[in-house]
């Protein structure tokens, strides 16, 4: 059951009130009703165990209130968003809200040992944030070990009350969420990964809305459908919250209109096919026939995979059914076509068409002139192997990953209250390098040695730096697509290539008119992405690869903003309930 409530004010403050008083708040709420009037919406989320059964295979799970995917957060731009989390379950957990720019709220953020110590069995935390100046889809998840497999959801963001969307309002709006189901616990899976060094089993199949659907055994019944009506316009809201997988998806006979990326409006694109990375989200409008087809359409995901490593190369499913139901007793079934596994240059001229709206009420505000330039190899590497131990990575090593070759070491106290508290130089140092700290031929042979460093460094920037950073792949153990995500952060994706940037001839191609705004973007295989921003948000911002597997193997980093001049520009105070290491 949905647990979620919105409210103005609460009731109790009301009860004491003088008659006149009540009275004058009741008209005064109901005016600002009417008005663009920001609003406070609560909800409470139990993190509790339950049983799902998919494939055949009962397991019982972590969920939020019982529900898997866990509930849809609706909100409006602006409105502030409080969320009582408790926790009944043996693992710690946090949740963070992917996307949401946490403007000055940053202890509200949710990537454990980064703005928080995590929440421990039977303790409670209130995540307490506003959403400032973003619309569409974003998600919400755990943000622990692979917790997030199960535990996640959508976050709905309406435009502010009595605005407008900037395309047609849709006839029905309908979430669309993609994630991965395992027969055996996730947890136990990366755990035995990290001890042996070689690489975690695949899951054993991507679902929609937690449904596997028609293609996998033992999985019919759990088949999400869409119902729609002809000559109708659909919104639907996809989320990829899939661990460890970028994803293709269509459906069939039917042509979407992309209108949204990562909570930002782009131009209106249509295609019949879309790429979507762990991480990321994508509005599209669906525009059903005029006509009842007399068929039924599958609309179908699979994995886009670049990398040497093993997946799970299955297909997820779903229906597309036209209503009222045709008379005919058996309709055909029309399947989509898909690009292949590994289809490199679909990927590369998909996400090379999204653009901005960049007008007046929507402006794309470009970094034209940079303070500081960034340089970042990403990609994986190797740790030797621990003495007395046989390991089951590359060579007999341990699999690594890492950022300009620093394999990220988690902390046992959290970044941003050392941060905060001025005691950060016994939890990180500031000298995460700004560059490869060993330049070689990138994407061509790679070095004889693939050994990373190990470290807890940040990159501190002043408040309001504008930032260029460019991430380029590695051929270290293959070259590989990453999806980087940027906690805290809009950035605007102005270039991107195959092969070594070249910094003399590759910036003078850069998009800084309409580049589309993201908080999660591929890395091309074998190629490099640029992106900017401005470092407009004070605190400890996490950087990391969407593909949890990378994540656990050290491909992420952190940014420190330092406070600005103006109280609207520094961090708020830690809240009172902010859960202990």
């Amino acid at each position: 059951m949905h647990r979620g409530k919105e409210m103005g004010a609460t009731r109790n403050s009301l009860m004491s009130y003088p008659l006149i008083h009540y009275l004058s708040l009741t008209i005064l709420l109901a005016c600002s009703d009417v008005s663009h009037a920001s609003r406070t919406r609560y909800y409470k989320f139990d993190i509790i165990m339950k049983n799902y059964t998919r494939l055949c295979h009962t397991r019982s799970i972590v969920t939020v209130n019982g529900e898997f995917p866990g509930p849809k957060i609706v909100v409006r731009d602006e409105d502030r968003l409080v969320v009582k989390v408790t926790n009944h379950v043996k693992d710690n957990v946090t949740l963070h809200w992917h996307g949401v720019r946490q403007l000055q709220s940053g202890w509200a953020d949710g990537p454990a040992y980064v703005t928080q110590c995590p929440i421990q069995t039977g303790q409670t935390y209130v995540y307490n944030f506003t959403i400032r100046g973003q619309r569409g889809t974003l998600f919400w998840h755990a943000h622990i070990s692979w917790l997030r497999v199960t535990l996640y959801g959508a976050i709905v963001i309406l435009p502010k009350k009595g605005v407008p969307y900037p395309f047609s309002k849709p006839y029905k709006e309908v979430p669309i969420l993609f994630g991965e189901w395992f027969n055996s616990d996730p947890e136990a899976i990366i755990a035995q990964s990290m001890q042996s060094g070689g690489g975690p089993n695949v899951s054993d199949a991507y679902t929609i809305n937690g449904l596997p659907g028609p293609l996998y055994n033992c999985s019919a019944k759990d088949t999400f459908k869409l119902k729609v009506k002809p000559g109708k316009t659909y919104l639907l809201r996809i989320v990829n919250a899939a661990l460890n997988d970028e994803l293709f998806f269509s459906i069939a006979n039917h042509t979407l209109t992309i209108v949204d990326v990562d909570a930002s409006y782009i131009k209106p694109l249509d295609t019949q096919i879309l790429l979507i990375t762990p991480g990321q989200t994508t509005d599209v409008l669906l525009q059903t026939k005029s006509q009842s087809p007399h068929a039924t359409f599958l609309m179908a995901a699979r994995p886009y995979a670049t990398g040497q490593g093993t997946f799970d190369n299955s297909t997820v499913a779903g229906l597309l059914e036209y209503s009222p139901a045709s008379h005919m007793k058996s309709l055909p079934l029309l399947k989509p076509t898909l690009p292949a596994l590994n289809d490199s240059d679909f990927a590369t001229n998909f996400t090379s068409k999204l653009r901005s709206l960049a007008n007046e009420q929507f402006p794309a505000n470009v970094p034209k002139h940079i303070d500081r330039n960034f340089f970042f190899t990403v990609g994986l590497g190797a740790e030797p192997c621990p003495k007395n131990q046989t390991c089951q990575g590359p060579n007999g090593t341990k699999f690594a990953a890492a950022v300009n070759n620093v394999s990220w070491t988690l902390p046992t106290t959290a970044l941003l209250q050392a941060h905060y508290f001025g005691n950060w130089n016994k939890v990180y140092t500031t000298d995460f390098p700004v560059n490869p700290p060993f330049p070689f031929n990138y994407t061509g042979t790679p070095p004889n040695n693939t050994f990373v460093s190990n470290g807890t460094k940040v990159v501190v920037l002043n408040f309001n730096t504008s930032v260029e950073l460019v991430m380029q792949d590695t051929s270290i153990l293959g070259v590989e697509s990453h999806p980087l995500h940027l906690h805290g952060f809009d950035f605007f994706v102005v270039g991107q290539g195959i092969g070594n940037f070249d910094p003399t001839k590759d910036p003078a191609k850069f998009n800084l008119i309409d580049p589309v705004s993201r908080n999660t973007v591929g890395v091309l295989s074998g190629g490099w992405v640029a992106i900017r921003f401005f470092a407009d948000n004070p605190g400890v911002w996490f950087m990391h690869c969407h593909l949890e597997v990378h994540t656990s193997w050290g491909l992420r980093m952190a940014w420190v903003v330092n406070d600005g001049p103006l109280p609207s520009q520094k961090l708020l105070p830690p809240p009172s309930d902010l859960p202990l290491c």
